[in-house]
């Protein structure tokens, strides 16, 4: 009898063992696994500040109040494949470096796509600004022509971006030799490294490095004198303004993307916003708003 007691005791034990572990692991797929780029980043800059998460007090300093628990990437790729890999993430990309792999969601109702960034429809979108400084030498200045191009533009409208205007509608070669530096932003460099291909195609006697350091430290580097243009996804500052000269070669919306196997489609600017200020925690407590 004793033996019977003991049994179903253990049998009890190892059934209400199971079943918290089960609830346990239904519990953790409803969280938010929030991914954020790193400190410095121009799309961390300019999605902060358009979804009202970098706040700007009376004296001037800014507050950034992404989610403490946010996993921080340092690269488009590194979010991609984040997210790509976990059915309960969240993140944040340029659009034109959307694939497959990931869903990008509409945000109050409208596409992520250059059409919605051009007519103003989708409300998160930045520039791709080149900064350079105010005394350059002529094989800079050749290739800033270029980039303001039409040939340029017709690059970034392929690639999946909003052209600008073009500034030079031609485009005609110099010969010149030499070589540059240009530094910068992550989001900016694949429309960058198109752009060099093309250019020293034209120009084989110009040799270009890019180097994909982040926004912040390519207008540091452009500043400096380390780089002879500074790629950056976000708009300049009035320090940064004062020491360089920008112009935009593109615009870029930026792409709120989730998991192929999440069920949302759409999510409202607010809830994006109470997301990332850790408001919203949960998949379940969004989709119960959003219905």
């Amino acid at each position: 009898m004793k033996k019977i007691i003991v049994l179903g005791l253990f049998s009890i034990v190892i059934f209400l063992s199971l079943t918290g572990c089960g609830n346990s692991t239904n519990s953790d797929l409803k969280n938010i696994n929030l991914v954020s780029r790193e400190d410095g980043s121009g799309t961390r800059k300019a999605f902060t500040e358009l979804l009202g998460v970098l706040k700007q007090e009376e004296n001037g300093n800014e507050i950034d109040q992404t989610y403490e628990e946010a996993i921080i990437q340092n690269t488009t790729n590194s979010v991609i494949r984040t997210v790509e890999s976990d059915e309960n993430s969240i993140g944040y990309i340029s659009i034109g470096s959307l694939n497959n792999t990931v869903k990008a969601l509409k945000i109050d109702g409208v596409e992520a796509t250059p059409s919605h960034v051009k007519d103003g429809s989708y409300k998160i979108s930045r520039p791709f600004n080149i900064v350079y400084s105010k005394d350059i030498d002529n094989l800079t200045k050749d290739f800033i022509v270029f980039l303001l191009s039409d040939i340029t533009q017709d690059i970034v409208k392929d690639m999946g971006y909003t052209s600008v205007d073009s500034k030079n509608k031609e485009y005609s070669t110099k010969n010149l030799k030499g070589s540059l530096v240009i530094a910068g932003s992550t989001s900016v460099t694949p429309v960058m490294e198109k752009a060099v291909e093309k250019y020293k195609e034209l120009n084989p006697l110009v040799s270009i490095e890019i180097q994909s350091t982040g926004s912040s430290a390519g207008i540091q580097s452009a500043i400096e004198g380390s780089a002879h243009i500074g790629m950056s996804s976000r708009e300049l500052d009035k320090d940064e303004k004062e020491n360089l000269l920008f112009e935009a070669i593109a615009i870029d919306g930026i792409a709120v993307i989730v998991n192929t196997k999440n069920s949302l489609d759409d999510i409202k600017l607010e809830d994006l916003r109470k997301i990332y200020i850790g408001q919203i925690t949960s998949w379940d407590n969004l989709k119960q708003k959003e219905e």
